[in-house]
This record gives structure tokens, C-alpha cells and sequence, in this order.
């Protein structure tokens, strides 16, 4: 297919517009992270300090997503997104005001930075919920395929650039540019169309937190990709992340070569994304599954002693897996979703996506001095091949989706069954 097609949907007005302003505010949060980490350590914190700081960001996030999701299908994805947009913006103009200070509080940052996390989890069910209403049924996935692009695209040149502009204006400047990143974003969002609320709402927040669990229970391919990507998250990425840079200082060159890793699997997210544009298989939810397998790879090279050229051409692989899943995965929950229950729906899988995480990241470390650091790599590879061949296995996993009725529903004797 010709790229001009590929790209057609950036010809829908409303989602250009939403796009340049999410990818701007993308830009700003990457920049953001990093100069706020190197705030931190120049102010003269240390570990703990750190520590603090960025649980202060994720604690928030997990814990309020659930109410994220239900806030937004309640009161629309278009005006929750704008509100946290606004607290993003104010709590990022606080810590620049802060670290203007020279000697910012510990206290201080963690508050502002609690409250930049539970905008996000505002933000973050919502965006999901969003994405139907500003493009057309038929580029719905290379919508999801190019904002996962953006998303890729700006992990790799935010923190390069937040390095550069760090050290030449300060990381109070950086903080502020990222407050006028949300700026624009918020000015994006309010040139789109106001989405017509459901016409029908249940009679308490717990209802319709109920609601949305019932939702996402009753389909199997849901809550069994949600189940596949947390462990995924607790046994190969946690570990991976701890202790890749472990092997890249012990072997590799140290973080030099971490960062090319890391940066060639954003480049395999990106050149992924790209190439789900106007693709549209038949069975997405096999394709997206038989793409995680490309999660193993990297684990599977460092553990086993791996140069490093064969090391980024995994990150690679991987990156390009994560975009393609991403973006199948997104539409499928869009597509199959009725209207009113995405963003509650999208909280959930968020939430049990990403609950064990932490706990991954805490115990990778203990864990490698009892099995050792290959070990701890090596079962995370060997756990990934099993559990795509556990998942595929399944009849909800290989069935081609039901197609949307006219009114954007799935029929409830579909829902069941899959």
C-alpha cells in the first residue's frame, strides 16, 4: 500500500490536531523525567531520595486508575483529558518554581510529583476512549499504529534532549518547557468536538466500577492478555531492566552500550508502528500474540552471554513486537468495547497490566544473588516462550473478532463467547 495511503488518517483534522498536541506533551514528559531525576541527585539526594520521587509518581498512577476510567466514561474522555492536562501543567510549573528555589524540599517534590501521577492515571484511560470518537472505524488501528509511533519516537529524543538542555538551562527551564508542552496539547484538545455522553449511567461510582469489571471479565481474550503482559511485566521486563545495565557495566561497556539497547528497541517500536499502517489481519489477537515472542529475545541474549551487536539486533526485534501488539491489541479493545465502557475497561487492563511490576523490579535484584543474574534472565526468556504457546493454545486467542454492529457494539451472544 502507498505510504500517502498508509498515512491517510493524518488527513482527519481531528486527529492531527489531537496528534501534534499529544506528541508535544509526549516530548515535554520524557524531558521531564530525566531533568526531574537529575534535579534531584544536584540537589544533593541521593538513592533514597530518588526513590521517593519516582514512587511518588507510580503509587498514584496505579492507584487511581480504576477511578480514572469510570471518571471519564462518566463525564466524557475529551474533558477528563483536559483537566488532567491542566493539573500537568500547573504541578510541572510548581516544581520549575521549586527548583528555581536552589534548594528544593523533598516534600515539596513529592507532592507535586504524587499529583502529576494521578493526572496521568486520569489521562491515561481516557486516551484510549478518546481515539474512536476523532477517526474513522476504517483507520482506527493506524490512529493507535501512529501514536504509538509518537510514544516510541519521543522515549528516544526526550531524555536526548533533556540531557543537552539540562546541563545548558537548567532543569527548572526543561520543567517549564514541559509545562508548555501540556499547554498545547490542552489548546489540541479543545479544538475537538464535545463527545455525546452516554445516554444511560448507573446510579453510583461502585456500579460503575462494577460495570466495567463485568465488562472486561466477560470477554477471555481481554483478561487473558491482561494476564499474559503482567507476567510479562513481573518475570522478563522488571528483571530485564534491573539487571541489563548490570551486565552492559560487568561486560558490554557499560552505559554507553545499555543506552544503544535501549534506544534500538524504541527504534524497533517505531519502525513497528510504521509498518502496522494499513495492515489489518485477519486474526489481530494471534498476530499480536505471536509478536510478544519477540519479548524473549533480549533476556535470552544477555543471559546467555551474547555480544552485544547480537544484543540490540533483539531490542530491535523486540521493539518492533511491542508496536505491533500494541496497536492490535488497542484496536481490538476499542473496537469490541461498547463506547460508554472503554476508558473503565481500559483501567482495568492498565491496572492488572502494570500491578505487578513493581514487585518485579524490587526482587529482581535479591533474587539474582540466590540464582544468579543469567539465571534470573534466562527464566524470564523461557517463561515468555511458554506462556505465548499457553495463550495461542486458547480458542478466545485464535478466533477471528466480531465485527462491530452499525452502532459501534459488539452483540452481547459475541461478548460471552469470546
Amino acid at each position: 500500500m502507498p505510504l500517502d495511503r498508509r498515512l491517510a488518517v493524518l488527513r482527519e483534522r481531528d486527529f492531527r490536531r489531537f496528534f501534534i498536541g499529544y506528541t508535544t506533551s509526549l516530548l515535554g514528559s520524557a524531558m521531564a523525567s530525566i531533568a526531574l531525576t537529575f534535579a534531584v541527585l544536584e540537589s544533593g539526594g541521593g538513592g533514597t531520595e530518588l526513590g521517593w520521587v519516582l514512587t511518588a509518581r507510580i503509587l498514584p498512577l496505579v492507584l487511581v486508575l480504576l477511578a480514572g476510567g469510570v471518571v471519564s466514561d462518566r463525564l466524557g474522555s475529551r474533558q477528563v483529558m483536559l483537566a488532567a492536562d491542566a493539573v500537568r501543567c500547573i504541578t510541572q510549573l510548581g516544581l520549575a518554581v521549586v527548583l528555581l528555589g536552589g534548594d528544593p524540599g523533598l516534600w515539596a517534590l513529592v507532592a507535586l510529583v504524587a499529583v502529576w501521577g494521578a493526572a496521568e492515571a486520569l489521562f491515561t484511560p481516557a486516551l484510549g476512549a478518546l481515539v474512536p470518537h476523532i477517526v474513522r472505524a476504517d483507520t482506527l488501528s493506524d490512529g493507535n499504529a501512529l501514536l504509538g509511533v509518537a510514544r516510541s519516537a519521543t522515549s528516544i529524543a526526550g531524555p536526548m534532549l533533556a540531557g543537552l538542555l539540562t546541563a545548558v538551562a537548567g532543569a527548572a527551564s526543561v520543567l517549564a518547557m514541559d509545562a508548555a508542552s501540556y499547554a498545547v496539547s490542552i489548546a489540541a484538545l479543545l479544538l475537538l468536538p464535545r463527545a455525546a455522553r452516554p445516554a444511560v449511567i448507573a446510579s453510583s461510582f461502585l456500579a460503575e466500577l462494577r460495570e466495567g469489571w463485568s465488562e472486561f471479565r466477560s470477554r477471555t481474550w481481554l483478561w487473558v492478555s491482561t494476564v499474559h503482559v503482567c507476567l510479562f511485566n513481573l518475570f522478563v521486563w522488571a528483571p530485564f531492566l534491573v539487571l541489563g545495565p548490570v551486565v552492559a557495566e560487568r561486560r558490554l561497556g557499560g552505559a554507553t552500550s545499555w543506552g544503544l539497547v535501549m534506544a534500538l528497541y524504541g527504534g524497533g517500536a517505531v519502525a513497528g508502528g510504521l509498518a502496522m499502517l494499513g495492515r489489518r489481519p485477519r486474526r489481530p489477537l494471534v498476530v499480536a500474540t505471536v509478536a510478544t515472542l519477540g519479548w524473549s529475545l533480549p533476556s535470552a541474549a544477555l543471559a546467555t552471554g551474547r555480544s552485544l551487536p547480537w544484543i540490540c539486533a533483539t531490542a530491535l526485534v523486540a521493539g518492533i513486537g511491542s508496536a505491533v501488539c500494541g496497536t492490535l491489541y488497542a484496536t481490538a479493545v476499542q473496537s469490541q468495547i461498547p463506547p460508554g465502557m472503554v476508558a473503565r475497561v481500559n483501567a482495568y487492563d492498565a491496572f492488572g497490566a502494570f500491578a505487578l511490576g513493581p514487585i518485579g523490579l524490587a526482587a529482581a535484584g535479591p533474587v539474582s544473588v540466590l540464582l544468579g543474574t543469567s539465571g534470573v534472565l534466562g527464566f524470564g526468556a523461557v517463561w515468555q516462550i511458554a506462556a505465548v504457546t499457553a495463550v495461542l493454545a486458547l480458542p478466545a486467542i485464535r478466533a477471528g473478532l466480531p465485527q462491530p454492529s452499525h452502532d459501534g457494539t459488539v452483540p452481547s451472544a459475541a461478548r460471552t463467547s469470546t
